[in-house]
């Protein structure tokens, strides 16, 4: 590699171009959906540099495998896809050449087995990220792949050379100067192909700030705004809930929203609810608060018990125990799940056991916003696929690609979310590959 002085962008800078290989292919960001175009690229004749603005790489990786890390699920193939959404189609091409169970063996190969945990969620066997990112890397460095970290794009990206659209001879191929601020001052790599793996707008303390969407936009790139997605949701509690109840989970409890029931748990928080029986009803509830101003969801604080039976037990003598402990006796329901009864039931229904029993089954929560994107676990929009070609490539940038979460598309927790990542870093690294070649 040599290095030459160059005007483009702001001052004198450092041009980096490849000596050796025929085609270099930069890629930016170093979590799961870059790393995953790195490794398809690697061994191809082709210099790979992965750039990366932390000191680190895959630090969201490794945060998402804190508690856990969720790599995949185990349901049908149809119904894994189902839970993308609207853009469901779309990223079903991508997991169709690398599907979860491809993942599976994917990890098995760099030395990492698989388990199916009861709920059909894919673990490590170790349940933690850092194993498998360590072996990911060292097989990466030894195929060649080089890696820059601390160094963060700074928006400035430019096709050099033109695109011949005549149809009657083979299309003109050019290459892309992009610019870095690094610890050493401001340098220009020039590529054949670049790949943008920059993630969303969630954890920005992780990497992911989401600066990227105003500088892809300059270039007349169409983008969804970035939405909180598997988040929490602000709820108006009044101080004395909030004072007792901050931190207490809910557990066994169903919640309905239209069409959606899904039984599971969920925490409340000063602010409101957050955890995973919430998040996956967050883009519903966070779509009808944009549209509305607020959204109801609705609690079945006895989902393993019907409406008659409540009614039957409640309707027994109370004798002279309180309310709370009448309502612990005959039906279960104490600490949190009695608070939120006192919370959102009207004093003059309290006494009515057949609305009280109506009531745990049908309790109304009204969220007013969605917490934070930067709170939540990932984000909602994104690039646009019509601003796209199949093979993830950019139609207003020439030779530069997309992957990962900064795409417009989300899906709950549950696996969903890391194994499109992979399958969209897969498809940008052939893409680039394709492009190249």
């Amino acid at each position: 590699m040599r290095s030459s002085k160059s005007g483009v962008g702001k001052g004198t800078v450092t041009l980096l171009y490849n000596n050796c290989m025929n085609k270099s292919v930069a890629i930016i960001g170093g979590g799961p959906a870059g790393l995953m175009a790195a490794e398809v690229l690697s061994g191809q004749n082709v210099k790979v540099d992965v750039y990366d603005s932390m000191s680190s790489l895959g630090r969201k990786f490794l945060m998402a495998g804190k508690s856990g890390l969720n790599l995949t699920h185990s349901e049908s193939f149809e119904k894994f896809v189902s839970r993308y959404g609207k853009h469901k189609d779309e990223v079903a091409g991508w997991l169709k050449d690398f599907t979860p169970d491809d993942l599976r063996e994917w990890a098995r190969i760099l030395g990492v087995e698989t388990f199916v945990g009861t709920s059909g969620r894919v673990f490590p066997v170790g349940m933690k990220a850092s194993p498998l990112l360590r072996a990911w890397l060292k097989r990466l460095d030894e195929a060649g792949v080089n890696f820059h970290l601390r160094h963060r794009w700074n928006g400035m990206i430019r096709p050099v050379g033109s695109i011949n659209a005549d149809a009657s001879s083979s299309p003109t191929y050019g290459t892309v100067d992009i610019e870095f601020e690094t610890p050493n001052g401001v340098q220009t790599v020039r590529a054949d192909a670049v790949i943008l793996a920059l993630g969303g707008g969630s954890w920005r303390r992780l990497g992911s700030d989401g600066a990227w969407v105003h500088w892809l936009e300059q270039a007349g790139v169409k983008v969804e705004a970035l939405l909180p997605s598997n988040c929490g949701f602000d709820v108006a509690w009044s101080p004395v809930f909030r004072e007792k109840y901050d931190g207490h989970p809910l557990k066994s409890v169903a919640l309905s929203f239209g069409e959606f029931r899904q039984q599971g748990e969920f925490i409340v928080t000063r602010e409101g609810v957050e955890g995973s029986l919430v998040y996956a009803a967050s883009a519903l509830l966070r779509d009808e608060i944009l549209a509305h101003g607020s959204a109801v969801m609705r609690l079945d604080l006895a989902p393993d018990r019907s409406e008659a039976q409540l009614i039957e037990r409640l309707s027994k003598p109370r004798g002279s125990r309180s309310m709370a402990g009448h309502l612990e006796k005959t039906v279960g329901l104490k600490d949190v799940k009695a608070g939120l009864l006192r919370e959102f039931v009207p004093k003059e229904e309290f006494t009515d056991m057949e609305r009280l029993a109506f009531y745990i089954k049908n309790l109304p929560v009204t969220l007013a916003a969605p917490r934070p994107l930067d709170e939540a676990i990932s984000s909602a929009g994104g690039v646009t696929f019509d601003s796209l070609n199949k093979h993830l490539m950019l139609k207003t940038l020439p030779g530069v690609f997309c992957a990962g979460e900064m795409l417009d598309w989300e899906a709950p927790t549950g696996g969903y979310l890391l194994t499109a990542c992979f399958a969209s870093g897969r498809r940008a690294g052939q893409g680039a590959w394709k492009w190249m070649n």
